[in-house]
């Protein structure tokens, strides 16, 4: 599932969600207790980090993974924006003896339901290049809303794992939340996308900083509030 461009600002308010509330504080009870998450000290979005989720050789192995099927990434969005997001994507296979464990490895940990969980996407950022400030979550006056509430509906969660470290730029800023994470081989990034209301919250505006030294690899599973495989 490719992600899309934020310059498609909501006219309307942006509709609550008592299911989106109540994954949003589920998941973030069950990170709190988690001893090896750690929550960003922001104010206003609820963000974790959790160090070396994936070892060295499982990071290897998506790497690869991507390499040999890396496309150029698209986005979601009405509107043609060349230069938004200029790095290369690939599909996951979510039942490869590779990938299934990660996949529903990330679902444990956030004690969401695998199937509603979005295909693992892989993504690889040379030097230059990069994801300009966008939202993970959908904004309801798209075009391709309608269509995503029959495919599971709002995104909830989304987990990020650095696949490397590198040698300078690619970090993933949050320039509303006030947070700049620079890659670091096997860690996970996760955060709710939405408020407390379970409205989208606009504080989760974030940007994969260009690469200006090495090339960055990254692996990224989003999550619906309803069932993404029916």
């Amino acid at each position: 599932m490719s992600l899309f461009s934020p310059r498609a600002a909501t006219r309307k308010k942006p509709s609550t969600s008592p299911l989106r509330q109540r994954v949003g504080a589920e998941v973030a009870a069950r990170l709190d207790a988690n001893p090896a998450a750690e929550r960003a000290a922001i104010q206003g979005a609820q963000v974790y980090y959790h160090p070396d989720f994936l070892d060295a050789a499982t990071c290897d192995r998506l790497i690869a993974m991507i390499d040999a099927h890396r496309r150029p990434s698209t986005l979601l969005s009405d509107r043609n924006d060349q230069g938004f997001r200029t790095s290369d994507s690939c599909d996951m296979d979510r039942w490869s003896p590779d990938v299934q464990p990660i996949d529903e490895g990330i679902a444990a940990l956030l004690g969401i339901d695998p199937l509603h969980g979005e295909t693992m996407q892989g993504q690889r950022y040379a030097p230059g290049q990069q994801f300009r400030a966008h939202h993970d979550y959908f904004h309801e006056s798209e075009s391709y809303w309608q269509r995503m509430l029959q495919e599971g509906g709002q995104r909830t969660w989304t987990a990020m794992i650095y696949l490397n470290d590198v040698a300078e730029g690619g970090a993933t800023w949050f320039p509303q939340a006030g947070i700049k994470v620079a890659p670091r081989r096997g860690m996970m990034l996760a955060w709710n996308n939405m408020k407390p209301d379970g409205s989208p919250n606009e504080l989760t505006i974030h940007e994969g900083m260009p690469v200006v030294e090495g090339v960055k690899y990254i692996v990224t599973k989003w999550f619906r509030e309803e069932r993404w495989i029916k």
